[in-house]
């Protein structure tokens, strides 16, 4: 039996689509066994510009084949989003022209990996395993500020969306908040794998106490895109906490240039700007931190997902800050303790909360044994083999 696994993302890339999809690779090549094979088609490295690090083009692990592609070099704009997801699906299909497969797992947040795969699994007349990790469609027509490359694009991607989505044998919802927007494709049969807590965390047992003397440290760690907003949010919320309080924001992405202007016209200081850096370093930023701080930007298809950014970091005993609406808010609210919650983008009602905050530090074990990476990954590798 032969598995075709597309993600764009892949170890050793830093980023949530990575995180998911290596290790529930493995699981998948674990469960199946010597007579499954699982081609894996992804890419280089690319996440961020700032952060290079070598990978092999072309490994063997056992019964698993992974083929990186190299892209060209991007900041994440528009257009280099474009280049890199063209350059991916031309090279992936020239990798997988003439060999057969069995079923097609794609993993996919901008659509078109979705639609990768089942560019492959309708030619060769076999089952095609999605797993959603966002809207594209959705946030496309939320982002998106020119009208009339709007009024182009969008229906051309619901196009691509509904050829792609009524193929499907099955779909994997990563947010349950994605339920009612996939209610209108039938054909599939749905599953709802959450994204889950990697054992780096689970194990992360040296978390300092706060000791009650110098600044607190609220830290974010993740992409800096029009997303995440968190030009909307730092600035504003570092002025209005002032002296007493440090930000440190870890990562880079295309909207740290607003960040950076954003801080610059107000004149804010209490802010530290690093590069993305690896998980064993991040640890020990997170342990360092007093707040660990979490944020979508104020936009109607946000009010439907569900960070990933969540599960890394409800498993420390910090104090979560976080700045999500809609689904995500019902989730933490539901799940997390000790989490200071606000509607996105509103920085008063944040300085607000966390200035009348009595600090503490919280055990989330409950959340942890629910959520474990694998734990949900043993669940969704049989899933997938079911198909086969």
């Amino acid at each position: 039996m032969n598995i075709l696994y597309l993600s764009f993302y892949f170890e050793p890339d830093l980023c949530a689509g990575s995180f998911r999809n290596s290790p529930l690779a493995k699981e998948l090549s674990k469960q199946g066994g010597e007579n499954c094979h699982i081609e894996v088609v992804t890419t280089q490295p690319n996440r961020y510009s700032s952060f290079k690090v070598e990978a092999k083009e072309r490994e063997d692990v056992g019964n698993m084949s992974i083929h990186r592609i190299d892209l060209p070099s991007h900041k994440s704009g528009m257009m280099d989003q474009v280049r890199s997801f063209s350059k991916y699906f031309t090279e992936a299909l020239k990798i997988t022209k003439g060999k057969h497969y069995d079923l097609v797992f794609a993993s996919s947040s901008r659509l078109f990996t979705a639609y990768l795969g089942y560019v492959i699994a309708r030619r060769q007349r076999i089952p095609l395993y999605l797993d959603i990790r966002d809207i594209f469609v959705d946030t496309m027509n939320n982002v998106m500020k020119n009208k009339l490359i709007k009024s182009l694009l969008i229906p051309f991607l619901k196009l691509i969306e509904k050829r792609t989505f009524n193929y499907a044998t099955h779909i994997n919802l990563i947010s349950a908040g994605f339920k009612p927007y996939f209610s209108e494709f039938k054909s599939p049969s749905y599953s709802y794998f959450t994204n889950g807590i990697d054992d780096i965390f689970i194990g992360n047992i040296s978390q300092p106490i706060r000791d009650n003397e110098g600044d607190f440290t609220i830290t974010y760690a993740g992409n800096i895109g029009e997303g995440q907003g968190l030009h909307k949010i730092i600035p504003q919320a570092a002025a209005g906490l002032g002296s007493g309080y440090q930000f440190k924001v870890i990562g880079d992405g295309g909207a740290k240039s607003m960040l950076v202007s954003e801080l610059k016209r107000l004149g804010v200081t209490n802010v530290e700007l690093l590069p993305p850096m690896s998980r064993n370093e991040l640890l020990e930023q997170y342990n360092n931190s007093d707040f660990l701080f979490l944020h979508l930007n104020d936009y109607e298809a946000f009010e439907k997902v569900l960070p990933s950014k969540i599960f890394e970091l409800a498993t420390f005993n910090k104090p979560v800050v976080a700045g999500v609406g809609g689904y995500a808010n019902r989730f933490i609210y539901e799940n997390v303790d000790n989490v200071i919650l606000f509607q996105p983008c509103d920085a008063d009602s944040m300085v607000t909360k966390i200035k009348n905050y009595e600090y503490k530090n919280v055990e989330r074990q409950e959340f942890i044994r629910k959520f474990s990476r694998d734990n949900i990954n043993q669940d969704m590798a049989r899933s997938i083999l079911s198909y086969l």
